[in-house]
């Protein structure tokens, strides 16, 4: 279509055409305002998917603007039912005609100030000039400024609004939008059913494993096993002390045969006084292993009720002399690490296959080999071999 004024050049009796807009045949002033405003909010980031909020997977409350008269009110309250419970709260609002932008821009306010988890703004189809509220650019700008996540459910499947690309979300139809918010009931059981099935999996293993270590630990600490400890040591205390007592009258019947012998030998006159020396020696000795006897005693007496006493003193130091050994034996096969050669200035030969060629004769020429190196690796062609006599 061509717009303009006609004029005449009266001199040659001709007329013309003075043409001052032009528009592709078959679109109106709607498609080229809707166009205008698509684009404008675009360039603005109104339709970026970075700012998009996600819709919450279980809402208490979800806020609906549409005509209270509908069927779309309808077909959401029908559709919840059967989905997971949550409250409806309708802002009812004009969805076409005259001064429909102006309610539904108020309804989206009106239900943000409820605070409502989520809103739905819809109507259930019709024609172009019918979906027209739903271009404006107020009601673009008040589902952006939402505080609550908003879905489009306009219902046209083919057909996009303005509304539908600023939304957080949209729906093809009001009953699709609730089905979108809304999960399903028999799903929700049976994920809770798997989470409940899984969750006494992982607490049986947990058991499982804690009781295993508690045998353990019960079998180190079992009080038979400190008895039996503290039956050896009785046993060797008693070995002891019957190789005292053997020794320290071993050692009286030796004193007594030389005072015996010396007796008979000495003089008269000297008798007296070397019986008197053996008889301060022989006291002597008898203190020296009495004193030694209770010594012993003392000593394993001490040692046998510490052992009665903490019976879990043996275990740490086994566990402490084993974790020692553990990390002398870590540090040994850290040192075997072929990997450490490569630290050294050598190099290590790997054939295609990835295995080690430790001898001139594991290589063809043609053979591709790889080198690795301290600091990176490279790959070689064979091009002559030696073998040295």
């Amino acid at each position: 279509s061509v717009f303009g004024s006609i004029g005449m050049y009266v001199q040659r009796g001709t007329y013309q055409f003075i043409v001052e807009s032009m528009r592709q045949s078959g679109i109106g002033d709607r498609y080229i305002a809707f166009e205008k405003l698509k684009k404008k909010l675009q360039e603005e980031g109104l339709f970026e998917q970075s700012r998009k909020r996600s819709i919450p997977q279980y809402p208490k409350t979800i806020g609906v603007v549409t005509s209270q008269s509908g069927a779309v009110i309808h077909d959401i309250i029908t559709t919840s039912a059967s989905r997971f419970t949550a409250n409806i709260l309708l802002a009812p609002a004009m969805v076409q005609g005259e001064g429909a932008a102006d309610t539904i821009v108020a309804g989206i306010e009106l239900l943000n100030k409820a605070k409502v988890d989520v809103i739905i703004v819809g109507r259930g189809g019709g024609s172009i000039e019918d979906l027209w509220p739903f271009n404006e650019e107020k009601v673009a700008r008040a589902i952006y400024s939402s505080q609550a996540p908003v879905v489009s459910a306009v219902g046209h499947e083919t057909d996009f609004t303005i509304a539908d690309f600023v939304a957080d979300l949209r729906a093809p139809t009001p009953t699709g939008a609730a089905a979108l918010i809304l999960r399903d009931k028999g799903e929700i059981r049976t994920q809770v059913e798997s989470y409940s099935v899984r969750l006494n999996r992982a607490m049986r293993s947990i058991f499982n494993n804690n009781h295993h270590s508690f045998d353990v630990l019960d079998a180190k600490l079992d009080p038979q096993n400190a008895l039996d400890d503290i039956n050896m040591l009785m046993m060797q205390l008693e070995d002891l002390s019957r190789s005292a007592d053997y020794s320290f009258m071993g050692t009286v019947r030796m004193m007594r045969a030389r005072f015996d012998i010396l007796d008979a030998r000495l003089r008269p006159e000297r008798a007296l006084e070397d019986i008197h020396d053996l008889r301060v020696e022989i006291d002597q000795s008898v203190s020296r292993i009495g004193a030694n006897v209770d010594n012993l005693t003392d000593r394993y007496s001490a040692r046998l009720e510490s052992i009665s006493n903490r019976p879990e003193l043996q275990i740490t130091s086994i566990l402490d002399e084993k974790s020692r050994s553990l990390g002398s034996e870590s540090k040994h096969l850290e040192g075997l690490n072929p990997l450490n050669v490569l630290t050294r200035g050598y190099s290590m030969i790997t054939s295609a296959d990835g295995k080690a060629i430790t001898s001139i004769d594991g290589i063809q020429i043609g053979d591709v080999v790889s080198i690795r190196m301290r600091d990176g690796s490279a790959t070689a062609d064979i091009k002559t071999k030696e073998k040295k006599e």
